[in-house]
């Protein structure tokens, strides 16, 4: 009867081949569990974006205007002046090494370390009130930058921001405009369009301000981009510090136009309105 050859050297080999499977076994439930671990990373992605001259729901879901604007006459306003934001996982939610990996790619998606978003040591409560004494202060120095700018008194006027659960500091440039715009206009004191900022456009845009105008930069730019195109904006006004974050994979029909002060955001809308004038781009 025939068998199977038997050879020395087989019998030799065997202990070493099941050492060898049974340490790829090991590493393969290693990486089964490694892709569903927690690991110290956030998500962001494109959040919401506010026409700072039009509404938005408040906590109880009804629609007011984000612009409370008492002690002056205001302006009916035809264009749009969307601030932006960018949406992360909260800070409860664990992000797995397989959400990582699908997330690492994508271009409407960013992967940063956790203590990025939400610094170590502080609560959920304690990061929300931050970012919500950010946007007062934002708020306020956007009133103070808008009514400067006008040379308005600003004992005279108040204007008060409503925007529910939307914290930080970085609407300040396009809360500035939105006050600005419905008080003034572009100043030709013409009725609509032709009396907006915007010429009746959607016009997009970050940065935070100070009561003097200055414009800075806030961070997560690449995704706003596509916040702002997903919503209609034609022009994305972004501070000039980040235009090349700006450039990663602009939206396509996105222009994107750098500014450093109020008064250079103010003369590049009004070069697109007239089509005279210097637009500077990223």
């Amino acid at each position: 009867m025939r068998g199977v050859p038997f050879s020395p050297a087989a019998l030799s080999r065997s202990p070493r081949a099941l050492v060898l499977t049974l340490c790829a076994a090991l590493v393969v439930a290693l990486l089964a569990v490694a892709v569903f671990v927690g690991l110290p990373f956030t998500i962001m992605y494109p959040g919401i974006t506010a026409n700072t001259l039009g509404t938005y729901p408040d906590q109880n879901g009804k629609q007011v205007p984000v612009l409370d604007i008492t002690g002056h006459p205001v302006r009916q306003t035809s264009g749009e002046l969307r601030m932006t934001t960018i949406a992360a996982t909260p800070p409860q939610e664990t992000v797995t090494l397989w959400a990582a990996l699908k997330a690492w790619p994508d271009p409407k998606e960013a992967v940063v370390p956790h203590d990025a978003v939400y610094p170590s040591g502080q609560s959920v409560a304690q990061v929300n009130a931050s970012n919500q004494q950010a946007m007062t202060d934002s708020q306020q120095a956007a009133s103070s930058a808008a009514l400067g700018y006008l040379h308005l008194n600003p004992a005279t006027i108040k204007v008060t921001v409503n925007l529910a659960d939307v914290g930080g500091p970085s609407a300040g440039l396009m809360f500035t405009l939105g006050i600005i715009d419905e008080l003034n206009g572009n100043g030709s004191g013409k009725a609509g369009a032709a009396g907006d900022l915007t010429n009746g456009a959607t016009v997009a845009g970050t940065g935070e301000i100070d009561a003097s105008g200055k414009v800075s930069q806030v961070g997560g730019v690449a995704l706003k981009t596509k916040a702002a195109a997903r919503d209609g904006a034609t022009v994305f006004l972004v501070p000039s510090a980040e235009c090349s974050d700006a450039r990663a994979d602009t939206p396509a029909g996105l222009r994107l136009v750098p500014v450093d002060t109020l008064d250079q955001a103010v003369k590049a809308l009004e070069a697109l309105q007239t089509g005279t004038g210097t637009v500077p781009a990223c």
